[in-house]
């Protein structure tokens, strides 16, 4: 059976560097590897949650109701899931999953004094539409402010430009979304927290590697 592994964390917390990685490791020690990241922003729905996060078509993201925000990311997940056969992997690798859509549609400055909605984003992605639930979820721990210098140094993505989204461009929701990814961690059975930090300092890319490999072992 396939074991999925969700790589969650702030903006600029290396996700995609260290999923890159662990595919190559995993490919090196023989397994049949996938990786997809979320959001598509070139699926139907996908592109919708690019243009909320741009404020394209004048409604931003960051001030639409928490679980019709979290209804856009949910359909770009169910869309691809529909036709993606990935029964033939041992591992499925993604970028951005569940437990984001979680955490950014509950930080934001519109959702401050209201309950989060963990709860409801879980039962609306994995059992109303049916999408696979993680075996594993790594976050990526990170100082936000770290985390904001890597997001300046991505260059020119199709959904933003060279620009930050609405969520990469305020400091305090990155703040708020690291403190609920914690939280987040402690109330699930399947999230393990990867410190990249030691000291006030970065840790290495390998040194960060050891320890999701690490975390696969557990």
């Amino acid at each position: 059976m396939t074991k999925i592994i969700a790589f969650e964390g702030i903006d600029g917390t290396g996700k995609s560097v260290q999923m890159e990685l662990l595919e190559s490791r995993m490919k090196a020690w023989g397994h049949k590897v996938l990786s997809i990241s979320f959001p598509m922003y070139d699926s139907f729905f996908g592109s919708y949650v690019g243009r909320y996060l741009t404020a394209k078509d004048g409604v931003s993201a960051d001030t639409v109701d928490g679980k019709s925000m979290a209804l856009w990311f949910a359909l770009d997940r169910f869309e691809a899931f529909k036709n993606l056969d990935y029964a033939g992997y041992d591992f499925l690798l993604i970028n951005r999953y569940v437990l984001s859509n979680a955490v950014y549609q509950s930080i934001r400055d519109c959702d401050i004094a209201k309950p989060d909605i963990l709860d409801f984003v879980l039962e609306l992605e994995h059992e109303h539409f049916h999408i696979p639930r993680p075996d594993l979820h790594l976050i990526l721990d990170m100082d936000p402010g770290d985390a904001s210098h890597n997001v300046e140094k991505k260059g020119f993505r199709d959904y933003v430009g060279d620009d930050k989204d609405v969520y990469e461009a305020h400091e305090s929701i990155q703040s708020r979304a690291r403190n609920m990814y914690l939280s987040f961690a402690e109330r699930l059975d399947n999230v393990r927290v990867i410190p990249c930090m030691k000291d006030g300092k970065l840790k290495s890319i390998a040194s960060i590697a050891v320890l999701i490999d690490a975390a696969l072992d557990a």
